[in-house]
């Protein structure tokens, strides 16, 4: 299948849920579904800008009382020629005309004067957020001085689209998850990079499940009658763990609205995804994607509408698959986009006759920059770069689209 049309079939593939109710604790990175309105007008009450006197009519003034942030308002309209001491953030009594800082008061305890501006240093209510305003609209992304807002405005809880739930199985007799790889062995380079690239995307990793070759383990760790069926599965000669992870079955799928498989997804002796997808019936949406590195990637829904996400073993591959048929998926579920722009490429590259390539690049003011060390086992140019450079089939030439590469953990979702 092209590119272009498997990033398509990936974001159509998408049912997006329906919008739920979060506390202010679970909703951060979360898109709004409803427009945020103040509950409370910012400030509540007419308060004080400054620690001063609040003061009624011409000086000097008589102190009459005084009032502190979070205290009980004064208890009457200060009289001309009175004024009441007011901390920072503290109600101004009804009737004062203006607040007179204290470095510009001369008090001695029982009078004060000085110059104060009319209206000056109160803050009136509602004067920066109007009760019942919008202040965001639907589809904004919750980040923290969001959650930050809605509290101050009255909110323990928001109406957002949920954060589509990521379920991750890792496969492999040779992949090792820390320490130096003995031989034969290499280090798990994809299991470590999906969480923040699915956080990025706008979901969450809620599982991450580490498999021995076999189609046993892999058919458990899938297949939602796992345990109904095993001895079936056995008595076809499936042979080996059955997917025993810690000594227990695996179901990473009960929760997760996607099923990512790394490895196992290509057509080798040990690459048994394609046929356990078929034995528990599952819809296969994209099978194989004219795009180097990363063609042998699988689309598939499985039964009871999760979607499932097959990516190659090597690392760079499977970043490249996860940019066309994952990212697409959690974007169209949270309502997001996924930036795009163009450049001329400042470099030699060499198209391919028949696919896509996806070309590590930084940008520059001469135009996208390869980087280099773009082999398909290795992450090092994506590493480098800060975003995909999508090369034609047969390009001759002239701009080619690019796609951004996350880059840091406070980089908010698009």
């Amino acid at each position: 299948m092209p590119w272009a049309s498997a990033r398509a079939v990936a974001a159509q593939a998408a049912s997006p849920p329906a919008p739920a109710w979060q506390p202010l604790s679970e909703a951060l990175g979360c898109r709004l579904a409803a427009p945020l309105r103040a509950l409370v007008a910012v400030p509540g009450v007419d308060v004080s800008a400054m620690d001063g006197y609040a003061v009624a009519g011409p000086g000097p003034w008589r102190i009459a009382g005084r009032v502190l942030a979070g205290g009980a308002p004064y208890g009457a309209a200060p009289a001309p020629g009175e004024a009441v001491e007011v901390a920072t953030g503290a109600p101004v009594p009804e009737g004062a005309e203006s607040v007179l800082p204290y470095e510009l008061a001369d008090a001695d305890g029982v009078r004060v004067a000085g110059d104060p501006e009319p209206g000056k240093h109160i803050r009136r209510r509602g004067e920066d957020v109007a009760e019942g305003a919008v202040v965001l609209s639907p589809g904004t992304v919750v980040t923290p001085v969001a959650l930050g807002l809605a509290a101050a405005l009255g909110h323990d809880e928001l109406l957002v689209r949920p954060r589509p739930k990521v379920a991750v199985v890792v496969t492999g007799d040779e992949v090792v998850d820390r320490g130096i790889p003995g031989p034969g062995r290499v280090r798990d380079a994809i299991g470590p990079f999906l969480p923040g690239l699915v956080a990025w995307a706008g979901g969450r990793v809620t599982t991450t499940t580490r498999l021995a070759d076999g189609p046993e383990a892999l058919f458990a760790a899938l297949d939602g009658e796992a345990d109904a069926r095993a001895p079936r599965a056995a008595e076809r000669g499936r042979g080996g763990a059955r997917g025993s992870v810690h000594g227990r079955l695996v179901d990473p799928v009960s929760e997760a609205g996607v099923v990512v498989v790394c490895g196992a997804s290509s057509r080798g002796p040990a690459d048994h995804l394609r046929a356990v997808v078929a034995e528990i019936g599952a819809e296969v949406l994209v099978d194989g994607v004219a795009v180097r590195p990363g063609h042998p990637q699988l689309l598939a829904r499985l039964p009871g509408g999760p979607l499932l996400v097959g990516l190659p073993g090597n690392p760079f591959a499977a970043l490249s698959a996860s940019l066309t048929l994952l990212v697409p998926i959690l974007r169209a579920l949270t309502g997001g986009a996924t930036a795009h722009g163009t450049s001329a490429l400042a470099g030699v590259v060499r198209p391919h006759p028949h696919d896509t390539r996806l070309v590590p690049v930084r940008r520059s003011g001469r135009g996208a920059v390869p980087v280099g060390h773009d082999r398909p086992g290795s992450l090092w140019g994506a590493a480098l770069a800060d975003a995909l450079a999508v090369v034609p089939p047969g390009w001759s030439g002239g701009q080619v689209e690019l796609i951004e590469l996350p880059q840091g953990a406070g980089q908010s979702v698009q």
